[in-house]
């Protein structure tokens, strides 16, 4: 008898409890509480770093000696809308070796090889990149004024970046970022 005492108290607690939190769960509403501000499951989720720096062609450790980083001046996009907002063929002729994307246009903190990378391509010098045969050019999709870094695309650079320079043995001085970076 005592047992069962016992037992019907802990299911009468079971049930009180369940009842307040299908409580608060509906008072939230379709609000549920953010992930914070980041989430490994996000930056988990998406190809390794290690894959996006791969290539079809053959790799020299000497063949970088820089990187630059630049805002895309978009608030959304991936290579492909990239190259058609820029009025090119295709993404085969966007003038960047990787695309960073922001979750509108891409997942956030995706990083798209474009074929330049792809074939270890230089980058064509033009009206607003007077780079070498030996930059490494990232676009980063966001303006820098209105649409800011997410979370996972600070992550995701930070992760390349240090990929990069330790595979072609680029020193962090030779990175450059734009004048308004995070």
């Amino acid at each position: 008898m005592p047992n069962q005492v016992r037992v019907t108290k802990v299911l009468a607690t079971l049930l009180a409890s369940m009842t307040i939190g299908a409580i608060i769960l509906m008072a939230l509403g379709h609000n549920p509480p953010s992930a914070g501000p980041f989430s490994l499951w996000t930056y988990y989720r998406l190809d390794p770093v290690q894959k996006a720096i791969s290539s079809r062609a053959a790799q020299s450790p000497d063949r970088w000696n820089r990187i630059e980083i630049y805002y895309s001046g978009t608030k959304d996009g991936n290579i492909e809308q990239l190259a058609r907002r820029g009025g090119l063929a295709g993404p085969e002729d966007a003038n960047f070796h990787f695309c960073l994307c922001n979750g509108r246009g891409g997942e956030d903190g995706q990083i798209q090889p474009t074929e330049k990378w792809q074939r270890q391509w230089p980058l064509i010098p033009g009206q607003t990149w007077y780079g070498s045969s030996q930059t490494i050019r990232i676009c980063v999709i966001a303006d820098g004024k209105t649409t800011h870094l997410t979370d996972c695309q600070i992550k995701r650079i930070e992760t390349l970046l240090d990929g990069l320079c330790r595979k072609f043995r680029i020193q962090p001085e030779a990175i450059y970022y734009p004048s308004d970076w995070h």
